[in-house]
């Protein structure tokens, strides 16, 4: 009787444990290059025994440089991540934002020095990605609440500026209602260093627990935008023998010389390692 005691109570202490949200400690950064990391999180979902599988690469903005692509500016046809990568030699490639149905324009402001793909700035879209700096003072890459900065501020000091729906306000706060509504999340962040998340959730999730999610992350994240979700959202990395490939809530593993049929996108975001080395700020912090 007091061993099946024993066994009751070590049964229920392992429920127990297990319902307690937590970050599992397999939750690590992995280096893939000089200012390039990747990490496989997993974190609660809306119970304790759902895990949102999540895939963030880190990137030092002082190391790598971000481009944004529109094919109203390059005359392209719309591509998959993976072909934008492999046509502008891009490291990574991920949603520049949700488009309209012209399917070209952004659905928010957007615009990559002297080509304007949309002009309209969006009133319920509070979240301004902006890099491309005119002086090299400023920060090479920011997310801006436009509820606290002008978007003719950030204009006048930045080339490229992308207008998204707001997922989380600096200093981290989750701006985003609780909903019912659930979808894969292509993402856009920021942490407290200044280093660029891509951010890739498969598991469909409401923004809301999504949100709440990220910041319990041991991420130092401090602002994130919403850049498309569902069967939409794509993002493509491969560097140094780390790939990832999803779109929707797939990840895809193509084989060679395979043609991988998947969501076109007119707008990315990209980026590839510097050939100017002088804004490395860990160069910058060493001397």
């Amino acid at each position: 009787m007091k061993r099946l005691n024993k066994i009751i109570c070590a049964g229920l202490l392992t429920i127990v444990l297990l319902a307690i949200p937590s970050c599992q400690s397999s939750n690590k950064w992995r280096r893939v290059d000089d200012g390039l990391f990747v990490a496989d999180f997993k974190a609660p979902g809306t119970t304790p025994f759902q895990k949102l599988s999540i895939f963030i690469i880190k990137i030092d903005p002082h190391v790598y440089q971000f481009q944004l692509l529109n094919i109203s500016q390059t005359g392209q046809a719309p591509m998959t991540t993976l072909d934008w990568s492999k046509k502008f030699n891009l490291i990574g490639v991920i949603n520049a934002g949700m488009y309209q149905t012209d399917l070209k324009s952004n659905v928010g402001f957007m615009k990559n020095f002297d080509h304007v793909n949309n002009n309209h700035l969006n009133s319920t879209h509070q979240s301004l990605a902006a890099f491309n700096p005119v002086c090299k003072e400023e920060p090479p890459f920011y997310i801006y609440d436009l509820d606290e900065v002008e978007k003719d501020s950030i204009l006048a000091r930045y080339q490229t500026a992308i207008q998204n729906l707001r997922l989380i306000k600096r200093p981290g706060e989750n701006r985003w209602p609780k909903q019912n509504e659930k979808w894969s999340e292509a993402a856009l962040g920021q942490d407290e260093e200044g280093d660029v998340l891509f951010i890739y959730c498969r598991r469909p999730a409401s923004m809301y627990e999504l949100n709440n999610a990220l910041l319990h992350l041991p991420l130092g994240l401090v602002c994130a935008q919403h850049l498309d979700g569902g069967p939409h959202a794509s993002l493509y990395f491969s560097h140094k023998g780390e790939f990832k490939y999803y779109i929707g809530a797939a990840e895809i593993h193509p084989a060679a010389n395979e043609v991988i049929s998947g969501v076109a996108l007119p707008n990315v975001i990209g980026f590839r390692k510097r050939r100017d080395t002088s804004l490395n700020k860990h160069q910058k912090n060493s001397e």
